[in-house]
């Protein structure tokens, strides 16, 4: 007898992936490609959409033939920030420009002296200004600068619904992907901000899907898809009634609040907070701390120094006193780093019902991080959590009632 799974494409800007859960959300199969990007009309890097709808088919056809499996259900979870113009048959019209593409300065001027001010917008729309960053700025920027291009695109996607698109041939946005930093969303009305209207896109951009619904495709039930930075936290949120400050960690140490429905401040957001949607269109006030990357950067540094491998760092545990000058050069380190992270933690927690402080990612395995951030917040419970591809387990869980009758798990966070 097969056995009943949902399928997830889980799209990084560098791992594309494709997982098959079972009905108690365990990985029984995956796969994993990564391809090189192309670039755009100006040359600047960008994803190579064309070879990501075939892989995106292809791999659907293979799980598909799988003979072990009966799939039921498929969502999508990707990184955001991103658009894609198509026309009235969802063929791309536009490449799907990188965030990171430098954003033409006088087109910003002009934006931000039309609608009110940067401080003014960014206030109403929870996006701290950072260009292309801010997608609903890229549709701007096509509006100025290629005006007949614009005028064909019958719909502006962002990447996980143009991903679900290629399944569905059904056209929708989704409040996840609309509310994280985009420019669009206006926070204090909850709704569109005026500037979309006023400029002639709210019309390209389609309905909102509902979360609580799927489109019904040769007999599997199809999700709109999910901005990964909200599909990351909804395993918690499964799992865990309790409010919690989830900090996951990498590169950069993200503080998420679900918890925190107070409107971000100018402050706020010139000290690098913003906030995202959940799919039930809930804000979470976010912080970010460069934390990863500075880590990397001394651990490197003392390596070298010592002539030390690389993972040194990784045998040093909390002490009073340190023999090695290495050990203690590290916890000097490390007791600024957790110090910078409690002020960034501070601007999503203060105020707030908290009770429990969850750590995922890299940092959650530093013994002497989480001993450190223990000792700086005695009056909470702080944890070190796993879970498992997070991004598209949440993806997943968000199409729970659609497709499986089994209870929900009480172990998809893992402690250690």
């Amino acid at each position: 007898m097969k056995q009943a799974v949902i399928a997830i494409f889980d799209i990084g800007k560098t791992n594309k992936k494709l997982f098959l859960f079972n009905q108690q959300y365990q990985i029984v199969w995956e796969k994993t490609t990564q391809f090189a990007e192309t670039t755009d009309e100006d040359g600047d890097p960008c994803e190579d959409l064309e070879r990501l709808r075939s892989w995106l088919l292809e791999s659907w056809a293979e799980a598909h033939q799988l003979p072990n499996f009966d799939v039921q259900a498929l969502n999508f979870s990707t990184y955001g920030a991103s658009f894609v113009g198509v026309d009235a048959h969802g063929t791309a019209l536009t490449p799907l420009y990188n965030y990171l593409k430098p954003y033409p300065e006088a087109l910003q001027t002009q934006f931000y002296a039309q609608y009110g001010g940067e401080e003014a917008l960014a206030v109403e729309t929870a996006s701290p200004v950072l260009g292309s960053l801010n997608s609903g700025m890229q549709l701007y920027r096509l509006k100025y600068q290629k005006p007949v291009l614009f005028a064909q695109i019958a719909h502006f996607l962002h990447l996980p619904q143009y991903v679900s698109m290629l399944f569905t041939n059904q056209f929708c946005a989704d409040i996840t992907s609309v509310g994280c930093h985009t420019n669009l969303w206006d926070f204090t009305k909850n709704q569109y901000h005026n500037w979309v209207q006023s400029e002639g896109i709210a019309q390209k951009l389609p309905p909102m899907a509902s979360h609580q619904s799927s489109v019904l495709c040769n007999e599997t039930k199809i999700g709109a898809g999910l901005h990964d930075s909200s599909a990351a936290l909804i395993p918690y949120l499964a799992q865990f009634e309790t409010p919690f400050v989830l900090i996951s960690t990498g590169t950069w140490s993200i503080s998420l609040n679900p918890f925190n429905d107070l409107p971000l401040t100018f402050e706020e957001l010139q000290q690098d907070c913003l906030c995202y949607l959940t799919y039930e269109g809930r804000a979470v006030k976010a912080s970010r701390l460069f934390a990863g990357h500075q880590h990397e950067q001394k651990v490197s540094e003392l390596a070298q120094a010592f002539n030390l491998d690389e993972n040194f760092y990784q045998n040093i545990d909390y002490q009073a006193v340190y023999s090695q000058k290495h050990e203690q050069l590290y916890y000097d380190f490390m007791t600024e780093l957790v110090a910078k992270q409690v002020s960034s933690t501070h601007l999503v927690l203060a105020n707030t019902p908290v009770t429990q402080i969850f750590v995922d990612g890299g940092f959650s395995k530093n013994a002497l991080y989480m001993h450190l951030m223990a000792a700086a917040y005695p009056q909470f419970e702080v944890y070190a959590a796993s879970v498992a591809q997070a991004t598209a387990l949440g993806a997943a869980l968000v199409m729970h009632q659609q497709w499986n009758n089994a209870v929900l798990p009480t172990n998809l966070v893992e402690f250690y």
